[in-house]
C-alpha cells in the first residue's frame, strides 16, 4: 500500500477508527497510517463476527470495511454501524454497480489503494458528520 503524499496533513487525533480487513498487509498498513494520523485504532479484525462486535459495541467515529471477508461479505457490519449513525467507506475490487443498492452510495476505494487515500476519506467521514 503506497502512500503519495504527506500522511501528516491529516489529523484524526483522538479519532477511534474500526478496521475491518482480512488482508494482513493491507490491515497493518491502514493501521499504522492512521494511529500516525493520531486515530485510535480499533481492530483491526478480518472476520464478519469480531467486526459485528465491535461494530455493535465500541464508540466509533468511522470505520473502514473490506467488502470481502474471508467467506462472507460486510454488509451486516455496514447495517450495524447505520444503526449507530457511525459513518463507514468500502474497500472493494467491485465497481459500484456490483454492490448491493443499498451500499451502492457508500464511500468507497478500489483496490489496490494508498493509504493517503484512505486518510483523507475517513478524515472527510468525519467533517461530514458534524
Amino acid at each position: 500500500m503506497a502512500s503519495n503524499c504527506d500522511e501528516a496533513q491529516v489529523d484524526l487525533t483522538g479519532k477511534r477508527i474500526l478496521i475491518v480487513e482480512d488482508e494482513y498487509y493491507i490491515a497493518s498498513d491502514l493501521k499504522r497510517a492512521l494511529q500516525q494520523a493520531g486515530a485510535s485504532v480499533v481492530g483491526p479484525v478480518g472476520d464478519l463476527r469480531r467486526g459485528l462486535a465491535l461494530a455493535g459495541q465500541e464508540p466509533l467515529d468511522a470505520a473502514v470495511l473490506d467488502v470481502n471477508l474471508q467467506e462472507s461479505a460486510s454488509f451486516p457490519i455496514a447495517d450495524a454501524l447505520d444503526r449507530r449513525s457511525v459513518p463507514y467507506m468500502f474497500l472493494t475490487g467491485y465497481d459500484a454497480w456490483a454492490l448491493p443498492a443499498a451500499y451502492a452510495g457508500a464511500p468507497r476505494l478500489i483496490k489496490p489503494i494508498g493509504v493517503d487515500a484512505v486518510l483523507s476519506e475517513v478524515q472527510s467521514l468525519i467533517r461530514q458528520q458534524k
